[in-house]
């Protein structure tokens, strides 16, 4: 684990000036809200650890779980369930009684963006909680990134440049870690945008997910 910060941000983290006023606006309109920077979902001690973009305003961002609420997490934890890595009904509510099994959910920005964009400079600012969650991991055997800027934030907190593994659905990337190989896999982003036009099908996903099934167990 870093030295420097915690895996997690404080519920008050103002890190990132234009998301902290964010939250301050949402925590007027919608004062029932989570509203803060959304926590990890799982165990450190798990295997696979599963990092997505940032929080939906009425999905992650209301519920304080992350992909829960949003249309994204309709997909992802069906997948999660059918192939072991958790447990339970999805119902889109962190009451649900769904448990991750060998798993850790995340986002690589945790606070809510407006018209969620994330700049750079707040990909990296909170990546400084991502280098600390991955080293507190000691069992991580793969990780999928969600989307580009998973990909490239995940490869940051790893010590690694961008430019070294070219993001791809369904690739597999043999990352050096602390005298270790880690799995990254890339998938594109299971959000709405991408499942309605195509770019994204509930088979290609269920295909990466085998991939990923596959990093995890040390088959491929």
């Amino acid at each position: 684990m870093s030295p420097e910060f915690p895996v997690l941000p404080d519920k008050n983290c103002r890190l990132c000036p234009r998301l902290a006023a964010f939250l301050d606006k949402n925590r007027q309109l919608y004062p029932s809200f989570w509203n803060a920077p959304v926590p990890s979902f799982g165990n450190l001690d798990g295997e696979l650890f599963i990092v997505g973009l940032a929080p939906g305003l009425k999905g992650a961002n209301q519920t304080g779980r992350p992909f829960t609420g949003d249309f994204a997490g309709n997909l992802l934890y069906d997948m999660l369930i059918e192939f072991g890595y958790a447990e339970g009904v999805y119902q889109a509510r962190p009451d649900d009684g769904v448990k991750l099994v060998n798993a850790r959910l995340t986002n690589a920005v945790r606070c809510v963006p407006p018209e969620n964009k994330v700049t750079g400079a707040e990909t990296s600012t909170c990546g400084r909680f991502l280098t600390a969650e991955i080293a507190a991991m000691p069992n991580l055997k793969a990780v999928l990134a969600l989307g580009t800027v998973s990909h490239g934030a995940v490869l940051a907190a790893m010590g690694q440049r961008k430019s070294a593994f070219k993001f791809g659905h369904n690739v597999v990337h043999d990352v050096p870690y602390k005298g270790r190989t880690v799995k990254l896999v890339d998938s594109y982003h299971s959000s709405r945008y991408n499942v309605n036009t195509g770019k994204l099908t509930p088979e290609m996903f269920k295909e990466m997910f085998i991939t990923l099934d596959k990093a995890v167990k040390g088959m491929i």
